[in-house]
């Protein structure tokens, strides 16, 4: 099959090369899936588990990329619930190959249907940032209706998930981004903006619950920002300030069948619009992923024309 690999961890995605790899033979509870369309994360060339398995050994040459839309075509000993020929969509497993290839074994609780009314560029696309985005709103920023929710890089793929979940749920949400992405975060519901070049974070004053996928120097002054009893909640490490008289929670995004559900249904009955940016195929996955000019949301990989 074919397959993206990195092997040098210095040259990140610029070290990405188009290879021939064995199909994947799936492990107990494992199906494999036939990949119609796959996402990638750019800060995953900063990940350990990119390059080490859980024991901490080189594993590269490895297959990076962790969303898929695909077919279901084999099924590992004890795999259930899924079956040869579904569609499916879902997150695969951090310290094993991944996604941007033709096929990749994946453990089956991580998977969820795909609706057939759903296309394969649009289920690929949301996993990260629509598990990312529900879990940082409702499982660990405990989310109601009526707070007021400050969310970082609005205008990005998983921000816009977190404008729109957060704005369905009855909060007040106020983007953040760099100029340019203004009108974009505004589209995805945002009720404000504060262009972080050009206007002052501070002006925003106190909120409930702050959703950062920028930190640094931001992550610092949103600290200030968040209300006695309110939440800071990062994707990016451990806030380097902690807010007084709040919560601070940093995550990993993990997979769950029932919340990808409730996400897609979302996109289906148009309550939740997708952020794709670019989409190329396989063999232009190299150059898509290597971009000379700055792409606004995500970008997807077809591995079928």
């Amino acid at each position: 099959m074919k397959a993206i690999v990195v092997t040098d961890e210095a040259a990140g995605t610029a070290g990405m090369t188009l290879v021939e790899r064995p199909e994947p033979a799936p492990a107990i509870n494992d199906v494999v899936v036939q990949v119609h369309a796959s996402g990638f994360v750019p800060t995953e060339m900063e990940w350990p588990s990119t390059w080490t398995d859980r024991l901490g050994r080189d594993r590269t040459p490895s297959i990076p990329g962790h969303e898929l839309a695909g077919v279901v075509s084999a099924l590992g000993y004890g795999a259930t619930g899924l079956s040869v020929g579904q569609r499916v969509f879902g997150l695969t497993d951090w310290t094993r190959d991944g996604t941007l290839a033709e096929y990749v074994a994946v453990e089956a609780r991580n998977l969820a249907p795909l609706p057939g009314d759903v296309d394969f560029t649009v289920g690929a696309s949301l996993p990260i940032s629509g598990l990312t985005a529900w879990q940082g709103l409702f499982e660990h920023g405990r989310l109601r209706a009526g707070q007021s929710v400050l969310v970082h890089g609005a205008a990005g793929a998983v921000g816009s998930m977190v404008t729109q979940l957060a704005r369905e749920f009855g909060a007040y949400v106020i983007g953040t981004g760099r100029a340019a992405d203004r009108q974009r975060a505004l589209d995805f519901g945002a009720h404000e903006f504060v262009d972080l070049g050009n206007e002052a974070l501070e002006d925003v004053g106190g909120v409930d619950l702050v959703f950062d996928v920028i930190g640094g120097d931001i992550g610092k002054r949103s600290a200030g920002l968040i209300r006695a009893g309110g939440t800071l909640v990062s994707v990016v490490g451990p806030p380097e300030v902690r807010p007084a008289d709040a919560l601070t929670i940093d995550f990993v995004v993990t997979s769950d069948r029932g919340q990808l559900g409730e996400i897609v249904q979302r996109v289906r009955d148009g309550r939740l619009r997708t952020n794709i940016g670019n989409v190329a195929g396989l063999d232009d996955a190299v150059a898509a992923l290597n971009p000379t000019e700055r792409i606004t949301g995500k970008t997807i990989i077809s591995a079928r024309s």
